[in-house]
Formats: C-alpha cells, sequence, structure tokens
C-alpha cells in the first residue's frame, strides 16, 4: 500500500492534467549546533514537460546538482553500523528490505520500498557520549537493498527541507 497511494495519487494527476500533490522524503540534516535531525519534507514543484523532446510530456521536477555518482549497497541481515555522517549528500532509495536512520536528537525513522531519504549530515560535532551524525541498521529478516545517488555539491547547513 506504501506504493500504491504514492502511483494511484500520480496517476490521477495526470489524468487530470495537473501536477501531482507532492513527492515526500526524509531530510537528515544538520542545524547551527552541529546536531543531526530528521523531518519529513515534500517537493512540489512540478512542471509538465518532455524530459527530451519528442518524448510525450510528464510531470518532471529537477533539481539543481552539479553531478552526481550512483551506488548501490546490500546491508546483511542483522547489519547495525557505526555513529558516522554521510559520506557526501546523498539521495538513499530503499529497493528491498528495510533499514532505520537515528540521528543526534533522538528520533529514529524506519523506510523501505517507496521511501525516500535525504543524507546531509555532514558537518556534526560529536555529542556527549561522542556520537556524530547518524546510526543507521537493518529491519528484518532480509537484507536491505540501497540504491545512493551522491552529489558533489557542498553540504549545506540549518537548512532542512532545502528542496522545498
Amino acid at each position: 500500500m506504501v506504493l500504491a497511494l504514492p502511483l494511484f495519487l500520480a496517476k490521477t494527476a495526470f489524468a487530470e492534467n495537473r501536477a501531482p500533490v507532492s513527492f515526500a522524503y526524509w531530510h537528515v540534516w544538520t542545524d547551527l549546533q552541529g546536531v543531526s535531525h530528521q523531518k519529513k519534507c515534500e517537493i512540489r514543484n512540478f512542471v509538465l514537460e518532455s524530459i527530451e523532446p519528442p518524448a510525450a510530456p510528464q510531470w518532471l521536477s529537477r533539481l539543481k546538482t552539479e553531478g552526481a555518482s550512483v551506488v548501490i549497497s546490500v546491508l546483511p541481515v542483522g547489519w547495525i553500523g557505526i555513529w558516522h555522517e554521510n559520506p557526501k549528500p546523498q539521495w538513499i532509495i530503499p529497493i528491498s528490505g528495510r533499514w532505520y536512520v537515528q540521528t543526534m536528537d533522538g528520533q529514529r525513522v524506519e523506510m523501505g520500498p517507496g521511501d525516500v531519504s535525504f543524507g546531509e549530515d555532514q558537518n556534526t560535532k560529536p555529542d556527549a557520549n561522542g556520537h556524530k551524525g547518524h546510526l543507521s541498521a537493518t529491519v528484518g529478516n532480509e537484507p536491505c537493498v540501497l540504491m545512493m545517488i551522491q552529489l558533489k555539491n557542498s553540504p549545506t547547513v540549518n537548512q532542512p527541507c532545502r528542496f522545498d
């Protein structure tokens, strides 16, 4: 059902010739004190246009980036990472399985297929326990396959939902 609802909304919007309501994602970001947080954000700036003529028009939202590389990661069952920052600002898309991300403020978000996270917790400062960035781990009895799109852009600070 998690995947079905966004697809239904997108099909309905296209049929009615209007933009989808929004595209939701989690933004892992750093505040001015160097503490990481997570905020649920929405991209709403869709435009009906061809991705490349003569292709038929579709609803597009183009995010400005300076280039990217794609990484596929397979986290085994029972995998628990250590506290760390994202290596670069990156989109993280679970393809299969489930995982969670816990930020320094204590918030823990579990994600699976259909969810999207934008990891931008660079420039954090160690807390009293030496934790920096975020902690992540697999959930359940199957590996978690993640696709990461790592951007060459410099990370921002104190700008949650910066793509909205």
